[in-house]
């Protein structure tokens, strides 16, 4: 009897203990029991001898062959590319026998496609082999979402007759649906119960999620998929993709140890682009379901293997719309470019484009106005100022490389928007580091790059150390000195800036009559100009504040202290020459670079 869930009839003939027995002679040395053999069948070199009547009572393919052959006392036949080889072929013929033998998950797949192979149909003969898998797989499979998955590994190894027979097809279909039932029952469960430990424990990762990376890339993809349209949640799909991707790329680094390098990058380049794909669709502009940490790590991934353009772009464009939860050290991509700059400047320029235009188009899907502190116009303002710092640091970050060239250092400035920065010291603190990394820049250089500074975006502490760079062109030396003086006469007119605040505001508002009110996108965008504004003059209002309180102290406990600021003033515009009586006063440019703050911690 064959031991399975399925019982299986024995033949009419003698009580023997059949067994199957195989050499790799050119002669069958083991025969059946106590009755020869009388034919011998090869398979990939296995010779398998056994007696006729028993194969040929349920096989219609060995039946024909015997029948078709001009010899009619034939004994030895070949069959070539039986599915499973000779272990399959061993299990087939142990049915032929009525021997003892287990249908399992491991030997299901490869004995439907040997019965297959071999025409073990139920036309042929009742209760045959091709039935008693069938039964298997319809009865026990399907029904569980861990053997589907141990019969769909035992797949990969078949040949393409076992996707003609939709193994593959009906175990994908298992695993998506028992997963989603699994979740709809743990939903329910969690519903009924009280007990918060028990929910917490409920919501860990579903068990299945680290199975699914043995699988083959294309069979997980399919299985991924399925799950997908059965409506699997998103957080279990990205977890397993993490998870399949740690597994499957861990050897990145070793591939050039390995024997056959091409075709190993070859597997890789097609595990990331498959795993890109199956990503989850964002539900919102502002869900993040897959970390940005996991997809700037498939990001380098797909630089180091050479994966496709639509592959590196869609992960762009992912990091893009959730870059307000990036870190530095994420955008810190090593270039891959001989002679180039050290860092990727190019993929950060792409990504920061995908989160302008992210912003933009959550400015125009509302035409209302939004609450205050509530809804997407606000977490926009917010995402944008927190984006701005982060291209501050990583503009810091990547000024010392000499060579990085000016134009790709600009692009990166020029990209965010005016309102993006509450304060311009970030930006002055690395257009200042990219002077001193690139001594040799021209005037005009340096002008082009310091126009984008904000004299009345910048603190105290800033323009204190501004008035005596040297590394700054003249005309924003000029500028940040003129703002120098207007602060400082607000501050001992004891006005608190207010003149200085109704400028900044005159500037930067835009006039009420140059919009159109009957533009609700143009009024949003006014309305969120001004309460950025509010929020810059907040912060200069408590800095001049604090200002006016340490000069009225200085002012009366200490007066030489005003002397001395107004002394240190003065020396500023006569360095930079344009405001100086004498000529003669005047320093060759290289003596004045070398008395700048080289040596003060900016």
């Amino acid at each position: 009897m064959v031991q399975s869930h399925h019982s299986f009839h024995s033949l009419s003939r003698p009580s023997t203990t059949p067994r199957v027995c195989n050499s790799d002679s050119s002669t069958a040395a083991c025969v059946f029991s106590d009755v020869a053999g009388d034919i011998t069948i090869l398979i990939d070199g296995e010779y398998f001898q056994l007696h006729k009547f028993a194969v040929v009572s349920r096989s219609r393919k060995i039946g024909r062959m015997v029948a078709d052959s001009k010899d009619s006392k034939i004994s030895k036949l070949e069959l070539f590319n039986l599915p499973g080889g000779p272990q399959a072929f061993e299990l087939a013929a142990k049915f032929c026998y009525g021997a003892n033998f287990e249908i399992t998950t491991a030997n299901v797949a490869q004995l439907r496609c040997a019965a297959e192979y071999l025409e073990m149909t139920e036309d042929y003969r009742e209760e045959n082999l091709i039935v008693k898998a069938e039964t298997y797989l319809n009865e026990v499979v399907v029904k569980s979402l861990k053997k589907s998955m141990e019969v769909l590994c035992a797949c990969e190894t078949l040949p393409p007759i076992v996707e003609d027979l939709n193994i593959p097809s009906r175990c994908v279909e298992a695993i998506a649906t028992n997963a989603r039932k699994e979740q709809l029952l743990s939903g329910l469960t969690r519903l009924g119960s009280d007990d918060k430990s028990f929910e917490l424990k409920n919501d860990c990762i579903d068990w299945w999620v680290g199975d699914l990376s043995v699988l083959r890339i294309d069979y997980y993809h399919r299985v991924i998929s399925a799950m997908g349209k059965q409506g699997v949640r998103s957080d279990s799909i990205t977890a397993s993709i993490m998870l399949y991707a740690q597994s499957s790329l861990r050897n990145k680094t070793q591939v050039n140890e390995k024997p056959n390098p091409g075709v190993v990058e070859d597997d890789e380049r097609r595990i990331v682009e498959v795993l890109v794909t199956l990503l989850p669709v964002e539900k919102s502009s502002c869900s993040s379901i897959v970390p940005s940490s996991f997809l700037f790590g498939l990001l380098r991934m797909a630089v180091m293997v050479n994966a496709s353009t639509a592959c590196r772009l869609e992960l762009e464009r992912r990091i893009g719309f959730q870059l307000q939860m990036v870190s530095l050290d994420d955008l810190l991509i090593p270039s891959t470019h001989t002679g180039d700059s050290l860092f990727d400047v190019d993929i950060v320029h792409r990504i920061l484009i995908n989160f302008v235009q992210k912003i933009e188009e959550q400015e125009n899907e509302d035409p209302g106005y939004e609450s205050e502190g509530h809804g997407d116009g606000a977490s926009s303002q917010c995402s944008v100022l927190i984006v701005g710092r982060l291209v501050d640091e990583y503009l810091a970050e990547i000024a010392p490389d000499p060579y990085l060239n000016l134009q790709s250092f600009i692009t990166l400035v020029e990209l965010l928007p005016d309102y993006a920065r509450v304060m311009d010291d970030g930006l002055y603190r690395a257009i200042d580091i990219y002077l001193k990394a690139h001594p040799l820049l021209t005037e005009h250089e340096r002008k082009e790059l310091c126009k984008f500074i904000d004299c009345q975006k910048l603190s105290q502490e800033a323009w204190n150390h501004a008035v005596q760079n040297d590394r700054l062109p003249v005309q924003m030396a000029v500028r940040v000195l003129y703002y120098v003086q207007l602060r400082l006469k607000d501050a001992l007119s004891g006005s608190c800036g207010k003149g200085f605040l109704s400028q900044s505001m005159g500037v930067r508002v835009p006039s009420a009559a140059m919009l159109p009110r009957n533009n609700y996108a143009t009024l949003r965008r006014e309305n969120r100009e001004l309460k950025l504004e509010i929020s810059r003059m907040r912060v200069r209002l408590s800095e001049l504040e604090r200002e006016q309180l340490c000069m009225k102290r200085g002012l009366t406990d200490k007066t030489g202290d005003a002397r001395t600021f107004f002394t240190m003033l003065s020396r500023g515009i006569g360095r930079i020459g344009i405001f100086s009586g004498q000529a003669g006063d005047k320093k060759p440019k290289s003596e004045r670079r070398t008395q700048g703050l080289e040596g003060r911690k900016w």
